[in-house]
């Protein structure tokens, strides 16, 4: 009786060790991949690119005879010829051409021109920085009683010598060029001009004092009229007042509205639910979001249904390619399936209702075959390996995850948004921190109307330009113009 006892105890903590073994092995194998392994997640399919799915062709059939195949061999003469030269592309026509011409040292009297050879070599100037030097003459009325000037024109900041041009460049060379001020700075000393880093930090504070109404508009606009939002959170540090020496860590919370390609970014001093709760508290419909634990608990006026970005699911098999090949390669090339339905679809520029039709007869039956394999493999493999735990991630969120098939204006994934997350952890690891809570705001703020110029396909330099040139003067309720999606339209390319 001791013995079988015994035995089952070692059988127990054998069990034990070979999980925390696999789940040590695969931890190794992820550090391993981080710092040496290549970082896109890019999965090449074994599946023959001829049995891909075609959305317009014929419905699949339940028994289709295996495809035969049929070894083709072929000889190929080689060539004599010499391996050509690649063409140099040419320069694009929009930029301004400066001529220079160089006549031959000698011309014997009698030549005559037949032809000209003309190369064009790309050159670069510096950027060009002018003082607008804005002079208004005074007159006297004949019988001196009244001087008469001309009204200033509007500036965005008025006790600031800084013009829109110089503020919109400033904004755009930290946020999208990431260039800290500092850096900027320097730049600028090469070209004798010089400027402290207490007025360019002043200069920014009071542009954003400017902007603020535009971003509360902005915030209406990506949370009103939609029953469709996708969300994300990312963290940023931030220099506390009340910590001197250590950095507050914050988080950048992400809200896209694909109807009209708006991202909002606000910053919250933490992770916990009040952030998204305060934001969301009037939104009724779908919430697009990775599987933060947060967004299931959220209490909020409306009714939220929440929907899984299949992306996320995707990284845990791809993570574990290298504990189960077989098993990982299986889901990962059923996912790409669903993907190649999206691309089609896409491709064809097919309307919301077309696109839920589809996704109904081909991405329905590739879930419902990926949510049975589950449901088996589940039992085969540790719970702590790298599949285990990708297997277990999924089938949580897989009721989630398939909701995407319901409706045409729903997308798989958030990559979306996460495209509009990457400036903000590049620009981590140039300005490093915030330097206040208000400042965090700011850079919020920033991002904001920078991921929504890009989502609009709009110039970020010429819409903040003519933004801080022209809202000044513009009455409140004519503000939302000047929001990126409204401005492509007034202003196409």
């Amino acid at each position: 009786m001791e013995v079988a006892i015994l035995a089952a105890i070692t059988k127990a903590q054998n069990e034990q060790l070979k999980q925390e073994v696999e789940q040590l092995k695969s931890q190794v194998k992820e550090f391993q991949r981080l710092i040496f392994g290549s970082k896109s997640e890019r999965f090449v399919s074994s599946i023959p690119s001829d049995i891909q799915i075609d959305l317009f062709a014929g419905a699949p059939t339940k028994n289709e005879e295996p495809l035969k195949q049929q070894q083709i061999s072929y000889t190929r003469n080689l060539s004599s010829k010499k391996k050509q030269k690649p063409i140099r592309s040419q320069l694009p026509a929009h930029l301004p051409r400066i001529e220079e011409i160089i006549e031959p040292q000698v011309i014997v009297p009698g030549s005559k021109k037949i032809g000209e050879e003309v190369t064009e070599i790309l050159e670069y100037n510096p950027a060009n920085i002018y003082v607008r030097k804005i002079i208004r003459p005074k007159y006297a009325l004949a019988d001196n009683a009244k001087i008469i000037i001309a009204d200033l024109p509007s500036l965005p900041l008025p006790r600031s010598n800084a013009g829109a041009s110089m503020l919109a460049y400033i904004a755009v060379s930290k946020f999208i060029d990431h260039l800290p001020f500092y850096r900027q700075i320097q730049m600028f000393k090469r070209q004798k001009l010089y400027i402290s880093q207490s007025t360019m930090s002043d200069w920014f504070s009071s542009m954003c004092k400017v902007l603020e109404l535009l971003y509360q508009e902005l915030q209406k606009e990506v949370l009103e009229n939609t029953d469709y939002l996708q969300a994300d959170e990312s963290p940023i540090g931030v220099q506390d007042s009340h910590k001197k020496g250590t950095l507050h860590n914050g988080y950048m919370w992400l809200f896209r509205n694909p109807k009209n390609k708006l991202v909002l970014f606000t910053y919250n001093k933490g992770r916990s639910r009040e952030a998204p709760e305060k934001i969301l508290a009037n939104f009724t419909g779908t919430l697009q979001t990775d599987g933060y634990k947060v967004y299931q608990v959220l209490r909020t006026q409306g009714e939220i249904t929440l929907m899984g970005c299949m992306a996320h699911a995707r990284r845990y098999f791809e993570k574990a390619l290298s504990n189960d090949k077989q098993r990982a390669e299986y889901v990962l090339e059923l996912m790409q399936q669903l993907y190649v339905i999206e691309r089609k679809a896409k491709e064809r520029q097919v309307n919301d209702a077309t696109k839920r039709r589809y996704r109904q007869l081909y991405a329905k039956p590739i879930l419902e075959k990926l949510e049975l394999w589950m449901k088996e493999a589940s039992f085969k493999v540790l719970p702590k390996s790298a599949i285990g735990k990708a297997i277990a991630y999924t089938q949580n969120l897989y009721p989630s995850l398939k909701r995407y098939i319901q409706d045409g204006k729903y997308e798989i994934d958030n990559n979306n948004i996460e495209n509009a997350v990457r400036p903000l952890a590049l620009g981590r690891k140039n300005y490093l921190f915030a330097g206040s809570h208000q400042s965090a705001q700011n850079i919020a703020m920033m991002y904001s109307f920078f991921a929504s110029c890009k989502a609009n396909e709009v110039n970020p330099f010429h819409w903040l330009k003519d933004v801080l040139t022209k809202m000044p003067d513009q009455k409140v309720e004519n503000i939302k113009q000047f929001l990126p999606n409204y401005w492509a339209k007034q202003n196409p390319i």
